[in-house]
């Protein structure tokens, strides 16, 4: 009974601590439209059941923690010492504020690229659910995940006695504050990369030109202002000329474009996402590509998905920075 009564009150209180930032439902969009396949590197669907080994994983690691409890010791989350991630930005983060407590990470690409997080335990791989009993095996005191997108699976080791935390990052202020709790919860020193992000955004020129970003032909999906990508050009003084129409799109911070709307918003600057089907060679292909400004004046530039779209990791965020940084001035 100690142990179910203590895996109830850590369940209640992984409720009450989990903070819900905004990140993944633009890894759902670009997965459920196959229009670019990097981010089902993060994409995952979270499982309802699990093996007989992952129950006595977890009831070993409850009891284990039941056992400290029960000494009189409080539950303090400066005493975080093993963390699994199942996003490639809070990989990076926590890698970054102390590598050491970073124990198992997600199937990303930008993972595999990067020889810091060789040697860690993937506990995903692409769009398979996250595996729940490497999860457990590795005993984290926290796992991180994207709210809207890995809830199932957070919800499950919640039930299991395990501390989790769903993230949501649609814009720097978020980013920072994403920063600071977890620089909090690690015993951390976040300034390092609050100076970074500073640093980031410094670079923004006194004036930018009007742009569109393109992310998908079919339908033509843009984002607005409440995207990652919205707020990322506002900081950069570029004038998103979606950033304040609402649509249909069922995907939050992005709207649909007829090529009407393309033509009539006709801006200076069109910034096209990368895509494995490049997507903007099948931009070429249609009949209204030619007749923007932005076309004639080859002012058509590419992006990639991490750091625009998705923050993907730091070294994204600041290769985004650079590339912002760089677009010509604004004819008005």
């Amino acid at each position: 009974m100690g142990i179910v009564n203590y895996q109830n009150d850590q369940h209640q209180n992984n409720r009450r601590w989990s903070v819900r930032w905004r990140l993944g439902a633009i890894a759902l969009l670009m997965a459920g439209m196959g229009a670019i396949a990097s981010c089902s590197a993060d994409s995952t669907a979270p499982t309802d059941s699990n093996p007989p080994a992952v129950e006595a994983a977890a009831t070993e690691t409850a009891t284990e923690a039941a056992e400290t409890a029960s000494t009189g010791e409080t539950d303090n989350t400066s005493d975080i010492k093993v963390i699994v991630t199942l996003t490639s930005l809070t990989a990076d983060l926590v890698h970054t504020l102390d590598k050491d407590k970073l124990a198992g990470i997600p199937g990303s690409s930008l993972m595999r690229e990067d020889s810091r997080f060789a040697g860690l335990e993937v506990v995903s791989a692409g769009r398979a659910e996250p595996n729940l009993e490497k999860i457990v095996a590795l005993k984290p005191d926290l796992v991180i995940g994207a709210a809207g997108f890995h809830d199932k699976t957070l919800n499950r080791l919640e039930e299991l006695g395990v501390k989790t935390l769903a993230t949501d990052v649609n814009g720097w202020d978020g980013l920072k504050a994403l920063t600071t709790d977890l620089a909090q919860q690690m015993g951390a020193d976040p300034q390092p990369l609050l100076g970074r992000y500073d640093a980031c955004l410094a670079k923004a020129p006194d004036s930018a030109p009007s742009a569109l970003i393109l992310v998908s032909r079919q339908p033509l999906l843009s984002p607005n202002k409440n995207s990652w990508a919205g707020d990322f050009l506002s900081k950069f003084n570029v004038k998103n000329l979606t950033a304040d129409l609402q649509g249909k799109s069922p995907f939050d911070g992005y709207i649909t474009l007829s090529e009407e709307k393309v033509l009539t918003s006709n801006p200076e600057a069109l910034l096209v996402v990368n895509t494995q089907d490049n997507l903007l060679a099948q931009l070429k292909k249609d009949a209204f590509w030619g007749k923007l400004k932005a076309t004639q004046t080859d002012a058509v530039h590419t992006f990639d998905y991490f750091g625009l779209i998705n923050p993907g990791s730091v070294a994204s965020i600041e290769a985004t920075c650079d590339k912002l940084s760089q677009l010509p001035s604004s004819d008005g």
